[in-house]
């Protein structure tokens, strides 16, 4: 389906003539993308979108490549549990027969210094107390990937301003959750970095007999998938449909979408609809205001509250720092 006419009827690929031409385009953009990491590790890249706006993992093609050429495979679906994590069991797992073996919880104190109240200034500078006060966010994505069926390890993505006091409080507060616990370096220490991260993870996932639990079944209506993922996964109160959004319910059930997995376009940056709202807040409701289909990977998408579905840039874009030295070598990506 590539759009609608002005009567409303759904338009294919098939009726502009051009299926032919497509396999063209197409069959060097669909082989996956291999990669590697400074270290060597071969990595897959391929048709990974953002998780605030779309299913935020790589492709099936990537991961069962990967899965064919390796013992463990690690695969990102990013954006937290409310968006990636629950978009990649939902919608991949679900379509492709796939069954991870456990989640890895990355955190970053700057996050929860941020849901504990700390100004978006000094998110780089110590501050026990708004760490303490973040510390839900962590129960609530880990309670969101055991829902989802998934045994958790919590990854703690250490920088330089992180106090022991911080640290330590992360450190109790998985253990009292009954959380593995890892501190990864990986960024400033290579591989080595994350070799306890690796090992802790291994001997779960060797341990592991995880089956991916769904929360709602297709069959259901897109708006009651909708306000199981609301209740359920961003702790609201239910949903709220402005009447643009009714109407588009009711044509993709009239089209024949109604049991698709649902798709929530969402800020990333709280687990309700509005960005500002940190923490783990209480008595809010999802409000979408339309919903779209998108047919070929197999989704309806709902928008919700003041998110664009455009990926924005950077205050500075990277390209501003990459260039070449004296001695022709490449400066500025890191």
């Amino acid at each position: 389906m590539v759009g609608a006419n002005r009567k409303g009827a759904l338009v294919r690929a098939g009726q502009l003539a051009g299926l032919r031409a497509l396999p063209v385009l197409l069959q060097h953009a669909l082989r996956p993308n291999l990669v590697q990491t400074f270290e060597g590790t071969p990595a897959f890249v391929h048709a990974g979108p953002f998780a605030n706006i779309a299913h935020g993992c790589s492709s099936v093609i990537a991961t069962r490549a990967a899965l064919s050429l390796s013992d463990y495979v690690v695969t990102e679906a990013g954006f937290g549990a409310d968006l990636g994590a629950e978009k990649f069991v939902h919608i991949k797992c679900r379509q492709a027969g796939l069954s991870p073996a456990l989640a890895v919880l990355v955190v970053t104190l700057a996050a929860l210094r941020r849901h504990g109240g700390a100004a978006d200034d000094l998110l780089d500078e110590p501050n026990l107390s708004a760490v303490t006060a973040g510390l839900p966010q962590v129960r609530v994505h880990a309670e969101n990937l055991q829902k989802l069926g998934m045994p958790v390890v919590v990854a703690l993505n250490a920088f330089p301003t992180d106090s022991p006091a911080e640290i330590a409080a992360l450190r109790s507060a998985c253990d009292t959750l009954g959380l593995a616990f890892a501190l990864s370096e990986a960024y400033a220490r290579g591989g080595e970095g994350c070799l306890d991260l690796a090992q802790k993870v291994q001997r779960a996932a060797d341990a592991s007999r995880a089956t991916p639990r769904f929360l709602y079944e297709l069959s259901l209506p897109l708006a009651e998938k909708l306000e199981c993922l609301a209740t359920e996964i961003y702790r609201a109160d239910g949903v709220d449909f402005d009447p643009a959004a009714l109407e588009d319910l009711a044509r993709l059930h009239e089209q024949g979408f109604g049991e698709l997995p649902v798709c929530v376009a969402k800020t990333q940056h709280s687990l309700s609809d509005d960005a500002k709202l940190v923490g783990v807040p209480q008595g809010h409701r999802l409000r979408v205001r339309g919903l779209e289909v998108s047919a070929g990977a197999g989704f309806v998408v709902a928008l919700t509250g003041a998110v664009t579905r455009m990926p924005g840039m950077p205050a500075e874009p990277a390209a501003h720092r990459i260039h070449l030295d004296e001695q022709g070598r490449t400066r500025g990506l890191l």
